[in-house]
């Protein structure tokens, strides 16, 4: 009877060193995994076009095809989390993001160079930020602010980390030789750490949590109003908001700053994104759900109908840039934690994942669908203010999308 007790007892969940472990593999990983398959490609997208004479617009296609196909797989990938930990889910994004990596690099035509960036698009989906999210919001539970806070704030230094590492790559090297190092630095680092560093009871959610939640069938919940609105909310915000970063140098350039100011702009509101991140923790302990998705977005709103309207001074832009990049900082953890505050996190990766779908396709369409606008509308002032208003229409759409007995349970 004693054997009996013990072979079907509830494994341990995993110590405090153990959560610690955990999120240190992911902070290291994130920002490998989106220092590689992210942000490096920009860097190297001048030197692509000038070797193969394939054009700006083709190759940043095939760019924004590997977005859109992370977008669809991280619908099945939810559901793989929720049942089997992100353990498996990582390795395997992980594994897969090499060969990507190497197809990219060695791709001899435009057909392979697509193909392979279809590739890296299943791994980001098994790497990127909503496997690492479903991770931490089920390990650390109601600790989880602040494990997403930590992670997010260390992967948002994958740009100031790779970027310049890609740039001095490539002075040396060529892009493709660049990659080859990259595609080595991905394996060394992600696949062991996946492996070994996620390795771990993956706990049933607790439904003490949200009680009222506890046996809500996850198909249902999709299907509703609050669910549907949300969707709605967190796509039209994310559009808004890296159509923001990818117009903002050309705006501040129309606006009589030069290059190396504009860019400062720029970095300063990777500045903001930081700080803006470390005053989540205090948002949540002060405001509802509802209140702060509405605050969050409309804050958002008004930074970018700031640079649609400031016609200087340097120091006032540069102020705007960076209110905006405070908004898009804590935007990015009312993202990881919107469905864990309003659903729990029974659900988290399948519910995650339908979320975060039509979010990552605004990501892949916003910069091409920014500078449209901007020849279409003779400006970008007017695409800022277009981009205000839709940021507007998503915090109005954010007012409807907690479930009443969410509602009822903050009064």
């Amino acid at each position: 009877m004693q054997h009996d007790s013990i072979s079907t007892a509830e494994p341990a969940a995993l110590t405090r060193g153990g959560l610690r472990r955990v999120l240190a593999v992911l902070c290291v990983t994130e920002i490998t995994s989106w220092g590689v398959l992210y942000y490096a490609f920009p860097v190297l997208a001048p030197a692509m076009a000038a070797d193969t004479g394939w054009s700006i617009g083709t190759i940043t296609a095939a760019f924004s095809l590997g977005l859109v196909v992370s977008a669809l797989v991280g619908i099945p990938a939810g559901r793989w989390l929720d049942r089997y930990g992100p353990r498996l889910v990582m390795t395997i994004g992980s594994v897969l993001a090499v060969p990507a990596v190497l197809g990219i690099a060695f791709a001899p035509g435009l057909p392979w160079f697509f193909a392979s960036w279809v590739v890296a698009g299943v791994a980001m989906a098994g790497v990127l930020y909503q496997p690492a999210f479903a991770a931490l919001t089920r390990w650390w539970g109601p600790r989880r602010v602040t494990a997403l806070t930590a992670v997010t704030l260390l992967a948002g230094l994958a740009s100031t980390v790779f970027a310049p590492l890609t740039a001095a790559l490539s002075e040396n090297l060529s892009w493709r030789q660049t990659y080859l190092v990259l595609a080595a630095v991905l394996a060394v680092v992600t696949i062991p750490a996946h492996l070994f560093g996620l390795r771990g009871h993956w706990p049933q959610p607790d439904p003490a949590e949200h009680p009222e939640h506890a046996h809500h069938d996850p198909g249902t919940v999709s299907r509703s109003r609050p669910f549907i609105l949300l969707v709605a909310a967190i796509a039209v915000g994310t559009f808004s908001a890296f159509a923001v970063i990818v117009n903002q140098i050309p705006l501040l350039i129309e606006r009589g700053l030069s290059l190396t100011t504009a860019a400062w702009a720029l970095g300063l509101g990777g500045l903001g994104q930081v700080l803006g991140r470390l005053g989540y923790a205090t948002l949540t302990a002060h405001t509802s759900v509802r209140i702060r998705s509405v605050v969050i977005l409309a804050a958002s709103a008004v930074a970018t109908a700031l640079l649609a309207v400031l016609p200087g001074p340097a120091v006032l832009l540069i102020g705007a840039a960076m209110l905006a990049g405070a908004a898009r900082g804590v935007f990015t953890l009312l993202q990881a934690t919107a469905i864990s505050d309003r659903w729990g996190a029974a659900h988290y990766g399948r519910l995650n994942g339908l979320l975060s779908a039509p979010a990552m396709i605004a990501t892949a369409l916003a910069p091409w669908a920014g500078a449209a606008l901007a020849t279409a509308l003779g400006g970008y002032s007017t695409v800022f203010a277009v981009l205000a208003g839709l940021a507007a229409l998503a915090a109005v759409l954010a007012i409807g999308s907690v479930p009443a007995d969410r509602a009822e349970a903050e009064r």
